[in-house]
C-alpha cells in the first residue's frame, strides 16, 4: 500500500502479504490482489472502462464517466480525475474549464476489473448544469422527474452556454 499526501493506493502486494491478510482465500481470489491497478482494469471493446465519482465525505453519487488507460494514468500521476470524453474523442481533466476539479483521495476497482471508483474532494460541483450532483434528477412516485438539491454555480456564466 502506497500512502502520499494523505491519499491511498493500492500498488501491488506480494503474494505472502495477501495469504497472511485473507488467510481463507483461494489462490483464484488471492491472485486478483498480485497485480497492478493499471493491469487489473478490464476495458470494453472502445478501451473504455466506467468510472463513478463518488463524494469522499458523504458518500453521495456525483457522476459517472469513462476512463481509457490514459487517462487513469494522469489520475494516479496529478490526483486529480482524468477522463475520456465520448463525445468530443478526448482526454477530459475534470474541473480544467470550470475550475471544478476533482481532488481523488482512493480509488477502488471492482471484483471483475471492469468498473471503477473514484472518492474525491470535489471542487464546487461536478454537475455541468450546475446542480452538485449528476444524478439531481429524482423520479416521483407518479413517473414524472423532479429537481433534488439546489444549483451550486450558473453554468451561463462558467461555460458561456446554457447547461
Amino acid at each position: 500500500m502506497l500512502t502520499s499526501r494523505g491519499l491511498t493506493f493500492i500498488e501491488t502486494i506480494d503474494s505472502m502479504a495477501v495469504k497472511s491478510v485473507f488467510p481463507a482465500l483461494d489462490d483464484k481470489t488471492r491472485a486478483l490482489f498480485d497485480q497492478t491497478f493499471l493491469d487489473a482494469v478490464r476495458y470494453d471493446a472502445a478501451g473504455l472502462v466506467p468510472v463513478v465519482a463518488q463524494d469522499a465525505e458523504n458518500g453521495k453519487v456525483l457522476m459517472l464517466a469513462y476512463a481509457n488507460r490514459e487517462s487513469l494514468e494522469i489520475t494516479l500521476r496529478e490526483k486529480k480525475a482524468c477522463y475520456w470524453s465520448r463525445s468530443r474523442k478526448e482526454l477530459w481533466l475534470k474541473g480544467a474549464t470550470s475550475g471544478h476539479f476533482q481532488h481523488i483521495k482512493e480509488i477502488l476497482i471492482d471484483c471483475d476489473g471492469d468498473a471503477i471508483i473514484y472518492k474525491v474532494i470535489q471542487d464546487t460541483a461536478a454537475c455541468h448544469t450546475g446542480f452538485e450532483s449528476c444524478f439531481f434528477r429524482k423520479v416521483t412516485d407518479v413517473g414524472t422527474l423532479e429537481a433534488e438539491g439546489d444549483l451550486k454555480f450558473d453554468a451561463q456564466t462558467v461555460y458561456g452556454k446554457k447547461g
